[in-house]
């Protein structure tokens, strides 16, 4: 459907959003929202909320309402704005919402290339890079200031912290978090569910559910001899 012109052309409706967390992580995103004129913030569900309110045209309410209102406002886009990858991936099984109810969020200004790919639920914040032919899995966190260089593959609940650099080729497997600065050399694989320490230097693979720290980085723990 065409939208309504008129002499200075198009006018562009702000797609609605929905946040799922009311954090620091959130806040970080709701800001995002109101720097972008194609985003509009209408809900914020967390469970510190309990009961239902409206503030400054914002519906803040528990998350135990998300179905109701997916229902009621089926043209929200949503986006589970909770930095902890398990936790994110949690309340996303526990939402139970299709694929596509699940926004992307690029800040404008961060730098995207025409050849990448970023999965739904994804946010990217601003001042990071996504280089040609990187591809981001769906409900990623690409925060401030991170680079994805060329042909990175990044899978699911992946998150980035600011200012960490994967150089060409890097594959970062779900849930892998990779620390504030920290930097990973071309070619180079981060284990499912693993963690990359601030400032590290990753020289050389990393397995499945590791903790790993240091220049070069080294494995120091089994994240799965403590559960999650």
């Amino acid at each position: 459907m065409q939208q309504p012109k008129n002499s200075k052309g198009p006018i562009r409706k702000a797609q609605p959003i929905g946040l799922i967390g009311a954090g620091g992580h959130s806040k970080v995103i709701q800001d995002l929202i109101f720097s972008h004129p194609d985003y509009s913030l209408c809900t914020v569900l967390d469970d510190q909320f309990a009961q239902a309110v409206t503030q400054s045209g914002i519906l803040y309410a528990p998350i135990s309402m998300s179905q109701m209102l997916r229902e009621e406002m089926p043209h929200t886009k949503w986006l589970i704005a909770i930095g902890q990858n398990e936790m994110r991936q949690m309340i996303k099984e526990r939402l139970s919402f299709k694929d596509t109810a699940f926004a992307t969020l690029i800040h404008p200004d961060a730098v995207i290339s025409p050849s990448s790919k970023i999965g739904r639920g994804t946010v990217v914040m601003t001042k990071a890079v996504v280089q040609a032919d990187a591809v981001i899995g769906e409900h990623a966190i690409i925060n401030t200031g991170s680079i994805v260089e060329h042909d990175c593959l990044l899978g699911a609940f992946v998150h980035l912290s600011p200012g960490a650099v994967l150089t060409g080729c890097v594959s970062a497997r779900e849930g892998a978090h990779i620390g504030a600065g920290a930097v990973v050399t071309p070619g180079t694989s981060i284990g499912s569910w693993s963690i990359i320490g601030a400032g590290a230097a990753v020289t050389r693979d990393i397995h499945d559910q590791k903790v790993a720290v240091g220049v070069p980085a080294i494995e120091i723990k089994d994240r799965r001899e403590g559960g999650k």
